[in-house]
């Protein structure tokens, strides 16, 4: 098992037309940023990068992350990752700068044994007919109470998270979809962590109505490998609501499961903004 190594690509934003539209220049800008922010859910896995390059499937089916983000990551600009080569072989520590800043970092590791996995609670699914409320402090108070619905997701080859750099040819091997299903079996196209994080996101985002929101931190724990076209089932708690500086924030768990057997294949813990100052 070899060791992972430092990187550099340029970045993606893979949803300039999210609901999310701190995705896009227009409202990034009377935020204050420069342009587009790349999602946070891409930045981490720009740090998780290495470890699949370097533990391949192990990474998949039990890796771990702790990622943070720092300052924002834009649309098409370069950004290189640094590994910490005094890590020790199974975990590292990675920074990732653009334009001189340090924009996210992250520990990355291989846990020697697995934790219990999430049980699905059997949440009811999200219903054709859910009326969004508007993300207010009242209204997340009140999805932290009583529960929020389960969200359903499909990794396939043409999901706009299928990539996370622009040439999918420069992504780890195991992830990549385009002509993946010919190849043999556990040889590639596997779910990349952008997907899951971002199935997380969604989630989040179809609870309750927000626009602009950004993502800050996340921690996750793989349970196994999910090969292409797979059906996925998101459950979802809201663990802790608070203010900082004028931002509403709120912590969530998702846990993510195979729809046919219920078995968990990533346990998230994140942490974002909903509701940001002056909106």
């Amino acid at each position: 098992m070899r060791f992972p190594g430092s990187w550099q690509g340029q970045a993606f934003n893979q949803v300039p037309d999210s609901d999310n539209r701190i995705h896009s220049d227009e409202l990034a800008r009377e935020y204050g940023f420069t342009g587009a922010l790349v999602p946070g859910v891409t930045v981490s896995m720009y740090l998780i990068h290495p470890a699949v390059n370097a533990w391949g499937l192990h990474w998949l089916e039990r890796g771990a992350v702790h990622a943070s983000i720092k300052s924002p990551l834009y649309d098409e600009h370069e950004f290189r990752v640094d590994v910490d080569p005094a890590t020790a072989a199974d975990r590292y520590q990675a920074q990732l700068f653009s334009d001189e800043r340090l924009c996210a970092s992250a520990e990355v590791w291989l846990p020697a044994a697995l934790e219990v996995e999430p049980e699905c609670q059997g949440q009811a699914l999200i219903s054709d007919d859910y009326v969004m409320p508007d993300a207010t402090p009242d209204v997340m108070a009140t999805l932290r109470k009583q529960g929020c619905p389960a969200k359903a997701f499909l990794w396939s080859a043409d999901h706009e998270m299928a990539t996370y750099l622009r040439q999918q040819s420069k992504m780890a091997a195991l992830l990549r979809t385009l002509d993946a299903e010919p190849r043999k079996e556990n040889d590639s196209g596997f779910a990349n962590m952008a997907f899951l994080l971002g199935c997380a996101n969604r989630h989040f985002a179809a609870v309750a109505r927000m626009s602009p929101w950004i993502h800050l931190e996340v921690r996750a724990q793989n349970f196994q490998a999910v090969p292409l076209n797979t059906s996925l089932i998101s459950e979802m708690t809201i663990t802790d609501l608070f203010q900082k500086k004028g931002h509403e924030f709120a912590d969530c768990v998702f846990n993510i499961f195979l729809t046919d057997s219920g078995r968990c294949v990533c346990s998230i813990q994140q942490r974002a903004i909903y509701r940001m100052r002056g909106s």
